[in-house]
């Protein structure tokens, strides 16, 4: 299965690749906003470009400082999101949305701007995880507790933490856990 987003709504629409060859084009029309648009199947330009520069980045994305998995439910797919050092400044995407680590998910209550990981070195070294709520409306959660406004909770390889009805697991690497 695949996935194409609408260019006016970015709703994902959702169809079977193999029903179709490559160079056919295929219509579309967006369930939310009736907006039609069409693509081709088969590799574009971009996508070789892409595929290419994934394969020699000039700057590899450095996931040594851990990932966090979105976990699969009704609102969307697994996803793995790479942290950096510094606020992770997790949320909702959007087009526009500033955040740096967007979660692609209809979920209503995920706010754009809904939770930050700030990922620092301590004073011996070693990489430390502080998560805090962003004021969002329905809150962060780790371990079914809910963190007040302003809490700084440190978290570890393996804390499971919820923003709305998703859940996340944060997995730092095998140098580091």
């Amino acid at each position: 299965m695949k996935r194409v987003r609408c260019p006016k709504c970015d709703q994902y629409i959702i169809f079977d690749e193999t029903q179709y060859e490559a160079g056919q084009s295929l219509v579309f029309q967006c369930p939310g906003c009736g907006k039609q648009f069409a693509i081709r199947m088969g590799v574009s330009k971009l996508h070789q470009t892409q595929k290419e520069e994934a394969e020699h980045p000039e700057q590899p994305e450095d996931s040594s400082l851990g990932i966090i998995v979105v976990i699969e439910n009704m609102f969307h797919y697994k996803q793995h999101l790479p942290l950096r050092m510094g606020d992770n400044t997790i949320g909702r995407y959007q087009k526009g949305n500033p955040i740096t680590t967007p979660i692609e998910t209809v979920d209503p209550s995920v706010d754009l701007l809904h939770c930050i990981i700030n990922v620092s070195r301590d004073k011996k070294g070693r990489l430390r995880y502080t998560l805090r709520d962003a004021n969002s409306n329905t809150g962060t959660f780790v371990d079914n507790t809910e963190i007040a406004p302003r809490e700084r909770r440190i978290i570890d390889d393996g804390t499971l933490f919820t923003i709305g009805a998703t859940s996340i697991i944060l997995r730092l690497t095998d140098d580091e856990a």
